[in-house]
């Protein structure tokens, strides 16, 4: 490991890869080829030398503030959740003063299958990478192989002339690179936007009387297609969705700009894996999750007598309460309404776990467990989401969003830590 990255070359046995096609979603068509992601299966000591790289590359950009500050796939200390918060914010904040928002979500088709090693080379070379790095990086893109394994049969070997391997340890970050000047061509649009990996989102506010921002939001969608078509990445127009969010009554004006420029809007979107609807209820999604928890739920309980209270345990975490907590910290400041069918989830969940009768009362069950209710594990996600902002541990872009409460003059309250609380209508 040591001589290639002294010679700059990466060892020619490490860049075979087998590649295994997965369905990107269970329910999909098997027979159609792009509903199959490509996943490469790399040698595990190509792995541990491409850690050692990514370690070092991963903190130049950091030091050096290179990272586009709204990208948040594959990063330290940023998620979905974290992505999807800044958005929410937004968008909400956009609400309370009567404006609407329509939100973009882009789609690319096979992005990481199509990058340039050309074109990625000469960003990795801007940003300061030369002499034997760059030869290393050169030299890992460069002729790599594959084959095709499905059950137990195997293709031949083919050469792979762009792309970088879906599986390995650099190429979300070296995606990340090739992908850095997109942020510039929609800042030149002045519009809002966001990526996470190569699920890009743009997004506009404004008055409901007021039509302008979405021509401006369908040239910058235009700039992005030309962009993406000169760095050999596809956007797939017919995948591309639109999202209007705001009062009904308010929103007829923008349906009717966007017919005239021959898009067509959704009611509802699933935006990383949460379901966002015209009136930012999250009643879809939630509705999606009690469903599919049940679901689990019912398969669970037919083996609950097969397995001991810990693996029970371990697999009602695993198929339901990751489901219920996956950013649920969206869901803060919803009425308890639109909860409660979650609350029933973890209900069923936690007597079928403990067999317990139906009509038992559920406190002393959550309690044994350990279990917070749901209204309190949005509010523990909410609060540590705070810390993580206020002690360095959460992208800038949230952090930035807490402003510390400084009184006018000395108080009591001078120095506790309090935080200055929006005002809203």
């Amino acid at each position: 490991m040591n001589s290639s990255l002294q010679t700059g070359i990466f060892p020619a046995a490490f860049k075979t890869a087998v590649v295994k096609p997965l369905l990107k979603k269970t329910n999909s068509d098997p027979s159609i080829f792009n509903n199959y992601r490509p996943v490469s299966n790399l040698p595990f000591l190509s792995k541990v030398l491409e850690k050692l790289v990514f370690i070092q590359l991963n903190e130049f950009l950091s030091q050096n503030n290179i990272f586009e500050i709204n990208q948040s796939g594959f990063r330290t200390n940023h998620s979905t959740e974290t992505a999807l918060l800044k958005i929410v914010n937004d968008v909400r904040c956009a609400l309370d003063s009567g404006q609407i928002s329509v939100l973009v979500l882009l789609d690319l088709s096979a992005a990481f299958d199509t990058v340039d090693h050309l074109i990625l080379v000469n960003r990795l070379k801007s940003l300061g990478l030369s002499g034997t790095v760059l030869k290393w990086f050169e030299s890992y893109l460069m002729e790599r192989n594959f084959m095709v394994s499905m059950d137990t049969h195997f293709s031949g070997v083919h050469e792979i002339n762009c792309g970088v391997p879906q599986g390995s340890i650099l190429g979300p970050l070296l995606f990340n690179i090739y992908m850095l000047p997109l942020g510039n061509v929609i800042r030149t649009h002045n519009i809002s936007f966001h990526s996470y990996a190569d699920d890009t989102q743009l997004y506009i506010a404004m008055s409901p009387d007021d039509t302008r921002p979405i021509e401006a939001l369908f040239n910058c969608i235009l700039d992005v297609k030309l962009w993406m078509a000169n760095n050999f990445l596809q956007l797939n127009q017919d995948k591309t969705e639109i999202l209007v969010i705001g009062p009904e009554a308010k929103r007829e004006k923008q349906f009717l700009k966007l017919q005239e420029l021959s898009l067509s809007h959704s009611e509802t979107v699933r935006n990383l894996g949460v379901i966002f609807d015209s009136k930012l209820t999250f009643i879809p999604h939630i509705k999606q999750v009690v469903k599919t928890g049940f679901y689990h739920l019912k398969n669970l309980a037919r083996v609950r007598p097969l397995l001991s209270l810990a693996n029970m345990e371990m697999l009602m975490h695993a198929f339901i309460m990751s489901k219920v907590d996956y950013c649920n910290a969206l869901l803060s400041g919803l009425p308890k309404t639109n909860i409660r069918n979650l609350q029933l989830l973890q209900n069923s969940a936690a007597r079928v776990l403990t067999k317990t009768r139906r009509r038992a009362h559920i406190t002393p069950i959550l309690k044994s467990l350990h279990w917070l209710p749901i209204c309190f594990r949005i509010d523990f996600k909410i609060l540590l989401t705070v810390f993580k902002c206020l002690n360095g541990l959460a992208p800038s872009y949230l952090s930035d969003l807490l402003v510390k409460y400084e009184p006018s003059r000395t108080l009591r309250s001078s120095g506790t830590g309090l935080l200055t609380i929006p005002t809203v209508k």
